[in-house]
């Protein structure tokens, strides 16, 4: 009996082991949580802004028998309004158009020389890094060149072309910030008879709404 015992007890012992040994088991991994996807900021669609800054203007002038030079630097102020195009992940090109107004006469004793009221329609292509759109811009411009006082009053319009880049950043999903640089170049024209050449080196700094 006694020996009987000793083995019902070495069984109950076993069948313990073997139970705790198949109770141990590692816990299957839980099911992966869906990582939800960031959105990517898209700079399709319409905007519209205002812009100032400052330009750098330059004029030379002949009148069939001598040459003058001068500078015509001064504020301006104006507004866009353009539609981008996305393509692919970061590619964007678009179109622009902008009217401003240049405050950079100079006066002659009783004459004032210069331009006021410009405006341009500028292709654009940038590369998007999600919220920073870096492009580059170029078209047509045209600027007012005037003549006015001391018995001359001309007023003529230039026309020219336009080249530069620049980067918006959109602080909001519709409100972005903007800086750039232009290079204007407008055709010689003659005014009052004489013939007349003006450039432009402007930057601009500006404010739009994406809609």
């Amino acid at each position: 009996m006694k020996k009987l015992g000793l083995s019902a007890a070495a069984l109950v012992v076993s069948a313990v082991a073997a139970f705790s040994a198949d109770a141990v088991y590692e816990a299957p991994p839980a099911p992966p949580q869906a990582v939800e996807a960031t959105p990517v900021f898209s700079w399709d669609g319409a905007y519209i802004g205002l812009h100032g800054g400052y330009a750098w203007g330059n004029g030379d002038f002949f009148d069939g028998t001598g040459e003058a030079s001068d500078d015509f630097d001064g504020g301006r102020f104006g507004g866009f309004v353009g539609y981008n195009w996305g393509f692919g992940s970061n590619a964007v090109v678009g179109l622009e158009g902008d009217l401003n107004y240049d405050w950079n006469k100079n006066g002659y004793g009783a004459v004032d020389v210069g331009t006021g009221f410009s405006g341009s329609v500028r292709a654009r292509a940038g590369y998007a890094m999600d919220r920073a759109l870096l492009y580059a811009a170029g078209g047509w411009t045209a600027t007012n060149f005037s003549v006015d006082g001391g018995g001359f009053d001309e007023s003529e319009t230039l026309h020219g072309w336009t080249i530069g880049a620049g980067v918006d950043y959109a602080v909001t999903d519709r409100v972005f910030t903007r800086l750039e640089y232009r290079y204007n170049d407008y055709f010689e024209k003659d005014i009052g008879g004489v013939d007349t050449d003006f450039n432009q080196h402007v930057v601009n700094v500006g404010l739009g709404v994406k809609f």
